[in-house]
């Protein structure tokens, strides 16, 4: 089990535009080039010798990018390098590396298709010295085993000196961070919420099944794909550790569930039984029906065969890391006494209401009194306001509430999805009607438009670095060693 003991306080995104600046600054980029011959060393996605990406990623088959990238080790014979890319920008900074834009170079890959690429560069001297080279280590391992359509694609991954380059998707639609700024009240509606939070709760279930409890979700970290669906980012904080997939019927997990409901634990109202809804309009939808077509229902539902369900929840992970971002802590990873895989539900439950509200529910005047507020102060949720909204909104309000009343529980023992992880979360009425298996057929709330998006026409990095740092711009015929691609940065 890999732990870190480094703490990220920081609510920027790595991968958000013009963010604060990391440790690695653009100029160490060009200083510390110069002095080396150049020489790049290409690994497999899984860590292995000379392909430059993974083996096979099947939900990527027939992407344009990943195809080029095949294309290109073919040609190369594996070799991929710096060298094979074009920097086009330095578009995010993080607390371990930069985020640059970068587009296979025509020259060096004939007939291949141009598609753009994020290429996240780490000093690996520099994290030694801060003592978090283990992270970096960490994301590399966990970007290269994963191969889900809500979670990042690792395509290469090379050595150039003393930095580390993985090359990745680019998503051009922004964070939701940025994304909810732009909505009517600088929130998003339920449905969109919904839609949100069923994406990354299947990225979640997969990261668990995998062994990784991620610990770092928040809007910023939280991608928009082209075509308006969403990628997890950033994984230098994650846990890695053993995952035991297990059988469970609902009767078995209903009774471990009541037993564990029956154990005292705290008082507050965020641990109260939830309310059911009185409003009238909720009324005649809980009525519909005769009582006879209920009792119907009832039994053709009890002449069913139960079936078992596959549980992969890390239940065993134990971590006292402090780390994360403030307002999204879960009360375990403050106290220090150890947290596992709930502290995923805490976050998406912190998570949906940002979302909803458009701020966290313990967000204090400074850092020590949201943790304060973390550990002491009861959930509350923002006043009603019924007017012009309608009972179905109204309803599903309601819902959203109540789910994420059951993750913030401060007892983790209590929260929703502890035992039977994604399982348990998605039975909730909130995500009644939710087909996850063709959940990617359903249309986003937001596309990104034309504007938003990075063309590929637009100028080269040379003209956009030098415009923002001052640099020289350079010629398009110039010849490009690889010390020579960071001076633009």
């Amino acid at each position: 089990m890999t732990d870190h003991s480094d703490y990220d306080s920081s609510r920027s995104s790595s991968t958000v535009p013009d963010s604060g600046r990391s440790y690695v600054s653009d100029t160490s980029f060009s200083s510390s080039l110069r002095s080396f011959g150049g020489e790049s060393t290409t690994t497999t996605a899984g860590g292995g010798a000379a392909s430059g990406a993974g083996a096979g990623k099947p939900h990527k088959a027939n992407h344009a990018a990943w195809e080029a990238m095949k294309r290109l080790r073919l040609e190369t014979a594996g070799g991929v390098g710096l060298d094979h890319f074009r920097l086009l920008r330095r578009v995010g900074s993080g607390d371990i590396g930069n985020v640059y834009l970068c587009r296979l170079r025509r020259a060096s890959a004939a007939e291949v298709p141009e598609c753009m690429y994020a290429m996240k560069v780490v000093d690996r001297e520099a994290l030694a010295f801060r003592k978090k080279l283990e992270r970096a280590e960490t994301e590399k391992e966990i970007l290269g085993m994963l191969d889900h359509p809500f979670l990042p694609t690792l395509y290469a991954q090379f050595d150039v000196s003393h930095y580390s380059c993985l090359v990745m998707e680019f998503c051009p639609g922004g964070d939701l961070h940025t994304v909810r700024q732009r909505q009517p009240g600088r929130r998003f509606s339920v449905s969109s919420t919904k839609f949100y939070a069923a994406e990354i709760l299947l990225a979640l279930e997969y990261l668990h099944m995998m062994g990784v409890v991620y610990r770092d979700l928040k809007p910023e970290n939280v991608l928009v794909r082209d075509d308006g669906h969403i990628m997890l980012s950033d994984f230098d904080l994650s846990l890695k550790c053993d995952v035991m997939p297990r059988l469970m019927t609902p009767e078995t997990a209903t009774a471990t569930t009541t037993a564990v409901e029956r154990t005292p634990f705290c008082s507050g109202p965020s641990c109260a039984i939830h309310m059911k809804p009185v409003l009238t309009c909720f009324y005649g939808a809980a009525n519909r029906g005769s009582g006879s077509e209920k009792d119907h229902k009832k039994k053709e539902k009890e002449r069913r065969p139960i079936e078992p369900e596959l549980v992969a929840e890390p239940v065993s992970a134990r971590s006292r890391s402090f780390v994360g971002t403030h307002e999204y802590l879960a009360p375990e990873v403050i106290s220090g006494l150890g947290h596992g895989s709930e502290v995923d539900w805490w976050t998406l439950g912190v998570f949906m209401y940002e979302l909803l509200f458009g701020r966290t529910p313990f967000k204090g005047e400074d850092n020590e009194k949201t943790l304060i507020n973390i550990i002491k102060q009861p959930l509350r949720f923002p006043r009603l306001d019924i007017n012009g909204t309608s009972c179905r909104d109204m309803e599903e309000l309601v819902k959203a509430r109540d789910l994420i009343s059951r993750l913030l529980v401060k007892n983790p023992k209590r929260r929703i999805g502890s035992l039977r992880g994604a399982v348990e979360i998605k039975r909730h009425e909130f995500f009644k009607g939710v087909n996850w298996a063709l959940i990617r057929t359903v249309k986003p709330p937001e596309i990104p438009k034309e504007s938003q998006r990075v063309r590929n026409k637009e100028p080269v990095g040379g003209v956009v670095a030098a415009q923002r740092h001052g640099k020289r711009e350079r010629g398009a015929s110039a010849t490009y060693s690889i010390p020579q691609y960071f001076e633009y940065f």
